[in-house]
């Protein structure tokens, strides 16, 4: 009966979250559409790395080198290619499945700690050949005035269209956490030892979940070029990586949309602290800081912790 009750409400608020959404842009400045529009852009990525962080335990500490894949494959393929320019927003997340299924390959076959460093590792170098690669990817300059079709020219558009595609791929993640598939990734994130002793070809598990993740990564990095019209290699920089964990930490880890949460307040934070300071960094240490000592779980996590354990159940 609880549960029904449950299910209701969180229906119904989503269904009035959604309906507000729909709205702000009629109401909201110009800036505040246009950063409305990057948070749902930033809240997929961060949710993409919580695929294989939260869910799988997987150490994923250079998440952002498909992120930044993505933006410089659609980029590419809208000043280079000649061809449809909604071709390139289906193909792009394409090219960021591909690197991390080859990254995968290397990377997989170590525990933990080793996974991730080793893919920092791999992951720098893709950001330094994309750096210094002047010919083809415009080095340190990135790619400016990438054309986008008319539809998301405005600022609304692409709030518009940024909010679909982020809510689309939400679900299928969703779908995706809630499947076979993820309920046996969440077993080999608590226990792969028992996974392997019952048959579970565990490695092959990862490598299809860090594809995954890499996919809705490169979605991500087609929708800030919608926002911004350019790239630029610190979209791969092991620093935006940091950053996108502690959104994750800062949400809610273990909670489906708390990376979403912890991606709007960090860029929030962002934006409006560098009015006052150029020491962002230094905030954001201060940040993991509290986190780590005050909101271990995360703000959604202390949010269903007070909530009770029936609440918890249905994270």
């Amino acid at each position: 009966m609880y549960k029904a009750l449950f299910d209701m409400k969180t229906t119904f608020i989503g269904l009035v979250l959604l309906a507000l959404l729909l709205m702000l842009p009629q109401f909201l400045p110009r800036f505040y559409v246009y950063l409305s529009a990057l948070i749902f852009a930033i809240a997929l990525l961060a949710t993409s790395l919580n695929l294989v962080l939260g869910f799988g335990g997987m150490y994923q500490f250079h998440h952002a080198v498909f992120y930044g894949f993505g933006a410089y494959a659609f980029a590419l393929f809208a000043t280079k290619s000649g061809l449809p320019l909604w071709l390139g927003y289906a193909i792009a997340p394409f090219f960021s499945a591909a690197l991390g299924l080859v990254l995968g390959l290397i990377t997989v076959r170590l525990n933990q700690l080793y996974f991730g460093m080793l893919q920092i590792s791999l992951g720098s170098l893709v950001w330094a050949i994309t750096y210094r690669w002047y010919s083809f990817t415009g080095g340190d300059d990135g790619i400016h005035g990438i054309p986008l079709p008319d539809l998301v020219g405005s600022s609304v558009g692409a709030y518009y269209f940024n909010l679909t595609v982020a809510a689309v791929c939400l679900l299928l993640m969703y779908a995706i956490v809630h499947s076979p598939f993820g309920r046996v990734f969440q077993g080999i994130r608590d226990n792969p030892e028992r996974c392997r002793a019952i048959g579970v070809n565990v490695q092959r598990q990862q490598l299809v979940g860090q594809t995954i993740a890499a996919f809705f990564a490169g979605v991500a990095g087609t929708l800030f070029v919608t926002v911004e019209g350019s790239v630029f290699p610190d979209l791969m920089f092991w620093t935006l990586s940091l950053e996108i964990l502690i959104m994750c930490l800062l949400g809610g880890w273990f909670i489906f949309l708390g990376p979403a949460l912890g991606a709007a307040i960090i860029i929030c934070l962002r934006t409006f602290a560098g009015i006052y300071t150029e020491y962002w960094t230094l905030i954001l240490g201060l940040v993991l800081m509290l986190l780590i000592f005050f909101l271990p779980e995360g703000v959604l996590g202390l949010f269903l912790h007070k909530a009770g354990p029936a609440a918890r159940r249905e994270r």
